[in-house]
């Protein structure tokens, strides 16, 4: 074997133990909570649960808010969908990750070598920087939402050459079937569109295949995502995105927001550049001003600048001057266009590989420079492994996040069927007894019907009014449909060790209990819960959980 493919092997050996620990420790396994276990993870569980993955799009899942539309899940034609069907959680999570990660590391590395770094002397930047691409802490339900792109440019772009052949389209094809069209791919094929534009432009030529292939690729989506085209080109009711309000930043919070993204990233597509491949941006930047340019170093600035363009649309969607025009145009409200930021994983990882190669052509000196920043580069995205990161920061596991005994404990003595009581939580996420089979009043989704969150406001109202923060955050987002308690804020999850205990609860009982609401889960005390309209029964602490559980019952 030559260099290249021993490292090739190395590569995947190393992406293999990356993943390893999810797949060695199961639900003892510490991954992300923030748009994962409080939300997606449950959400799969419980469309399956339902019976409805093939509901039609008037279905309803009855265990959510007395009703929540079918539409406001995912499509069924999703792999991941499938993966949480037959698979326990955590085997289907690891699964998803090894899955997305593989594929990552393949597209990348085709990219690199078909398109971008040829020369066979420079294999080490296309093996490390794709298997670099890999590691990046990805949003999981994203699957192959952002880590899927390189694949999809190297199918396009041998396409737009006229060098396609089957696997290329064949690849196009299927990427839909794991990966969302809203959380990358809309972007990533409006952007193919752009280039496409570009070339009829400049070359005057049309180049059939290359705009049969993003058509394709589009039809696809849009076929699989036929739930999310139908809500939202045909609402049947005003949803609670219709009440989005995203555009309040000034002018001078939108420079720093540019400049946080820029440095920093964005949490559903981290891409931990900071520290190794920013500085070498720059460093090459200084060298391609003072040196006559070539096509590579053509193609780094051209990275370089779009890098930096996608930080700026990304704030300056949420600049205020953008309002009168989202208040005329709903659809900018309901869909998220900031999100060109997602092509971003793939422009940095691309411009880290191009501007190394600009470096390794110049001597032998900066080779050893390029390979230490690989290395270095690797390292940060080993320390950034999930399993290390959560635990580090004393985030529960799958198992005390969602408490399973503990909560069959909770059912068992109060003795009912769960489907003839509802139930509402403070201090934790409604995910966790949503997974465990409780009929919540509250909910964390991306949109359900804006009649129900005027009603369960009414609950909430008098806790709203004493937060402003809250109350905007409930009126212009509303995703998080929580029993907000001013005292709490904006923190959902207070772990057994906490201290907090909520004095002075203002909740509207009657119309919690008008709504069908009977028990509250607390993750902390409830002081005045007796002049308040509620009766504690009794704490619940398990070893295995991350939570001691007050729980109230409406009088």
């Amino acid at each position: 074997m030559n260099k290249e493919k021993t490292l090739l092997i190395i590569a995947f050996l190393l992406l293999l133990a990356y993943v390893s620990p999810m797949f060695l420790l199961g639900e003892n396994s510490h991954i992300r909570v923030h748009d994962n276990l409080d939300s997606n993870i449950t959400w799969y569980k419980v469309l399956h649960r339902s019976g409805e993955l093939f509901g039609s799009s008037h279905a309803v899942l009855p265990q959510i808010i007395n009703g929540l539309p079918r539409n406001t899940f995912g499509t069924e034609f999703s792999g991941i969908q499938w993966l949480y069907g037959l698979f326990p959680t955590m085997l289907a999570y690891s699964l998803s990750q090894t899955i997305t990660r593989v594929f990552a590391l393949i597209g990348m590395y085709l990219l690199l070598k078909k398109h971008f770094i040829k020369s066979k002397d420079a294999y080490a930047i296309r093996v490390l920087v794709s298997l670099a691409f890999a590691l990046t802490p990805f949003w999981p339900s994203g699957m192959l939402s952002t880590l899927g792109q390189p694949l999809a440019l190297w199918a396009f772009l041998t396409i737009r050459n006229r060098e396609g052949t089957w696997k290329e389209w064949l690849t196009l094809l299927l990427l839909p079937f794991y990966a969302s069209f809203v959380l990358g791919f809309f972007f990533f094929l409006a952007a193919m569109g752009l280039l496409w534009l570009r070339d009829a432009v400049k070359k005057r030529a049309w180049n059939m295949p290359f705009l049969s292939s993003i058509a394709a690729m589009t039809a696809v989506f849009l076929l699989i995502e036929y739930r999310l085209v139908d809500s939202l080109l045909f609402p049947e009711a005003p949803t609670s995105r219709n009440e989005f309000l995203s555009s309040t930043l000034s002018f001078g919070h939108s420079i720093r927001l540019t400049l946080k993204n820029y440095t920093l990233g964005h949490t559903h597509v981290m891409t931990l550049h900071t520290f190794v491949i920013l500085p070498l941006s720059f460093i090459v930047l200084w060298i391609v001003a003072r040196n006559q340019k070539g096509k590579l170093e053509k193609t780094f600035l051209q990275l370089f600048v779009l890098n930096l363009l996608l930080s700026i649309w990304y704030a300056f969607w949420f600049y205020k001057e953008w309002e009168p025009l989202k208040e005329k145009f709903q659809l900018l409200n309901t869909f998220n266009f900031a999100r060109f930021h997602f092509l971003r994983p793939l422009i940095i990882y691309l411009m880290f590989a191009v501007g190394g190669y600009v470096l390794w052509k110049r001597g032998k000196a900066w080779k050893k420079f390029v390979w230490v920043c690989l290395v270095l580069q690797l390292l940060v995205l080993f320390i950034a492994n999930p399993e290390l990161y959560y635990r580090y920061n004393h985030e529960p596991s799958v198992k005390e996040f969602y408490a399973v005994h503990q909560f069959d404990e909770i059912s068992r003595y109060i003795g009912k069927p769960k489907s003839s009581y509802r139930v509402a939580s403070i201090g934790l996420h409604p995910s966790i007894a949503q997974y465990n089979g409780f009929y919540t009043l509250d909910t964390y989704n991306n949109f359900y019907p804006l009649t129900y969150k005027h009603e369960f406001r009414k609950i909430i109202a008098e806790e709203l009014d004493k937060n402003k923060k809250l109350e905007s955050y409930y009126d212009h987002w509303g995703n998080r449909c929580y029993v907000f308690v001013s005292e709490l804020g904006k923190k959902y999850d207070y772990r057994k060790d906490s201290t907090k205990k909520i004095r002075h609860l203002q909740l509207n009982i009657s119309q919690f209990k008008k709504m069908g609401g009977r028990y509250i889960f607390s993750a902390v005390p409830i002081e005045n819960a007796e002049s308040d309209g509620l009766h504690f029964l009794k704490a619940f602490n398990d070893k295995q959980s991350a939570w001691k559980v007050y729980v109230y019952e409406a009088k």
